[in-house]
């Protein structure tokens, strides 16, 4: 019953990601509808940039403010917080009258998002017991993996109502509201973090937590006593010997830990997937597919690849360990883009379109269908590493008393960067075409080397363990490392 209470409180709380997952891809369905294009008189690839990016950059704004405000409210309340603004974003997304409208519902919808990428991760590794922690985390990207696919289908079904009507976008938008109620009831029935109530002297209460999260609800249990004086004895020693300011993470020891959770988020969208994801059935297109309907329909079965690759993670992540699981995703990613490039290079002939767009036109259909197969090959290698571990590794490596803080950076480092690439990458895709793919194909190579070289590894280790991975040691190091050492 213990271990149920931690699934249904992480996969409650993974919504969050499944709203994530929803506004990212159903922007990618809605840009290439007919009465879309025509309501907001046919924008152009930089106009579409724009659209889309701004979500990002609204979640970069969000991320960055939510590491305050999960210290201050708790990452319960905060996730609340977030879904409220989230709902916000998404009314004025699916009333809009006019192309600045839609961009600040984005913007707002960002916002929330963006507080919910970070907190979301966060409570569930704190939630988790450490042999399934992978897991559990790991259902934030199940969860945004299904919330892509769901957007996709949706739609893939609105298409069909025809280009007279703004239903056809206006209901994929307005259909994201209802998760997001589901997720502001659900979570309130959740518990508090207990490393967050033991944090804030909320003792008896997190002892109640622990119960119910490990042992059926008796706070006697063995397993629950020890876990609370674990973190307890870990709170008392970072309240004598740490600073709780941003300005801590930039000191030993936790900046080399900031370093790597930068950079694996900033790798995570560096793999390009949100290209993907973004302008799916602009990409399917260039593939040889053509028809809205077709390449909405190719871009449906894509979510659900994803999907399906994601399930290994979550049921291995804790077996496999992070970096072999990190190394074999970009393996796989990088060879799946430098198929893909050849493949359009030497079959593809690049032709303007009466609109003065661009775009490639295939004509030997087995390339086609070569080129949508490694689509689907890429996004799977993805799904299965860089997509969970990109969140369980920044929400596990730091100390409780910067935690948030420093997962806010990271996660912000994430979506600057794809804010970025959802800026430059339509106008890359037509200046460059295929040349694009053999930029990710160069960047999967690239993270090959920063993880093998620089990444240890974390599974099986508590989060009170961490400075044991990390080689802390002396006045920084917790009483567990301590008497480590002493031992020696």
């Amino acid at each position: 019953m213990g271990s149920a209470q931690v699934y249904l409180a992480a996969s409650i709380a993974a919504i969050g990601g499944f709203l994530f997952g929803y506004d990212t891809g159903v922007i990618s369905g809605t840009l290439d509808m007919p009465n879309f294009k025509a309501f907001y008189s046919n924008p152009d690839a930089t106009m579409r940039g724009t659209i889309v990016s701004m979500l990002t950059l609204g979640c970069f704004i969000g991320s960055l403010g939510s590491g305050y405000l999960a210290d201050r409210i708790g990452r319960k309340f905060s996730i609340v917080l977030g879904s409220v603004v989230f709902i916000v974003g998404a009314v004025l997304q699916t009333t809009a009258t006019g192309v600045g409208m839609l961009i600040a519902g984005r913007i707002i919808a960002g916002l929330g998002v963006g507080i919910l990428s970070m907190c979301v991760p966060v409570f569930q590794s704190e939630i988790a017991p450490t042999d399934i922690r992978g897991r559990l985390v790991s259902l934030q990207q199940l969860a945004i993996t299904i919330g892509i696919a769901v957007s996709f289908w949706i739609d893939y079904g609105c298409e069909k109502l025809g280009p007279d009507t703004t239903a056809t976008w206006r209901i994929p938008f307005g259909i994201q509201i209802i998760p997001a109620t589901l997720l502001i009831i659900g979570i309130l029935f959740m518990p508090f973090s207990p490393r967050w109530l033991l944090d804030h002297d909320r003792d008896e209460e997190a002892i109640r937590v622990l119960a119910r999260l490990r042992s059926n609800g008796d706070p006697t249990a063995p397993q629950v006593m020890e876990e609370f004086n674990h973190i307890k004895e870990e709170i008392n020693f970072e309240r004598e010997h740490s600073v709780r300011s941003y300005s801590q993470l930039l000191r030993r020891p936790i900046r080399r830990r900031l370093v790597l959770g930068v950079v694996i988020q900033i790798l995570q969208q560096l793999t390009g997937i949100n290209v993907i994801m973004y302008y799916a059935p602009t990409i399917f297109q260039q593939a040889g597919l053509s028809g809205t309907s077709a390449s909405l329909l190719a871009t449906g079965i894509n979510g659900c690849v994803n999907i399906l690759a994601t399930i290994p993670a979550i049921l291995y992540v804790d077996r496999w360990g992070r970096r072999k699981t990190l190394l074999s995703g970009s393996t796989i990613m990088g060879i799946a883009y430098l198929i893909i490039g050849c493949i359009i290079a030497t079959k593809g002939t690049k032709v303007i379109d009466p609109d003065g767009s661009v775009s490639v036109v295939m004509a030997n259909k087995a390339a086609s269908f070569a080129t949508i197969v490694f689509v689907y090959v890429f996004v799977a290698g993805f799904a299965f590493s860089w997509g969970p571990i990109g969140w369980i590794y920044p929400s596990e490596i730091f100390p409780l008393h910067v935690r948030a803080k420093a997962t806010s950076i990271s996660t912000a480092a994430n979506w600057l960067f794809n804010f970025a690439l959802g800026q430059v990458a339509p106008i890359l895709l037509e200046k460059i075409t295929w040349g694009l793919y053999i930029i990710f194909a160069a960047l999967a190579v690239v993270s090959i080397g920063i993880v093998y070289f620089f990444f240890p590894e974390t599974k099986g280790k508590s989060l009170e363990e961490m400075d044991e991975v990390f080689g802390v040691s002396g006045d920084y190091a917790s009483p567990r490392v301590k008497h480590s050492e002493d031992m020696e």
